[in-house]
């Protein structure tokens, strides 16, 4: 880390960037398995989702770019390969090709990790005053929280 003055201290900023490193991944891989879906997906409500996974992998294409220069900007390497992704993330990934309704509940749960994922840096962020940190989190932490409750009610 170089020597930057934002007002947050290199611990604090290197804690922060952790914790932004797990969220990354989680983004990451939620992003590669909504895509995945997005391709794969096959049955009476095939537009539908098709065209909802892509919504959702578009966003988080962007949401994973955001994290990432978030943590550059603490002055931290950001990790960006799937080795590091795996070993970081909270999310599993997924073997073969679920049915539609499987499909939905993975994503349904893999939003709701993310969302506890953003939840813990959440804290760390707002006891070390960034605010920067705190707002592009509780952001991702309201898009998650939407996005899960729309796939909860495809499921009704």
């Amino acid at each position: 880390m170089t020597d930057i003055d934002i007002g947050i201290n290199s611990e604090n900023r290197e804690k922060i960037a952790e914790g932004l490193k797990r969220l990354l991944a989680d983004s990451y891989t939620l992003y590669l398995q909504t895509h995945n879906f997005h391709w794969n997906v096959t049955g009476p409500q095939f537009r539908e989702l098709h065209l909802m996974f892509e919504e959702h992998y578009t966003e988080l294409a962007v949401a994973v770019d955001d994290i990432a220069e978030r943590i550059r900007t603490l002055d931290v390497p950001a990790p960006g390969t799937y080795k590091e992704f795996a070993r970081l993330s909270s999310i599993e990934e997924v073997d073969g090709v679920p049915s539609a309704a499987e499909m939905v509940d993975l994503l349904t749960k893999g939003h709701e990790q993310v969302v506890r994922t953003a939840r813990e840096v959440l804290k760390m962020a707002q006891s070390a005053d960034d605010e920067s940190t705190a707002a592009l989190v509780s952001d991702r932490m309201r898009i998650h929280e939407k996005t899960s409750w729309m796939l909860r009610a495809t499921r009704k």
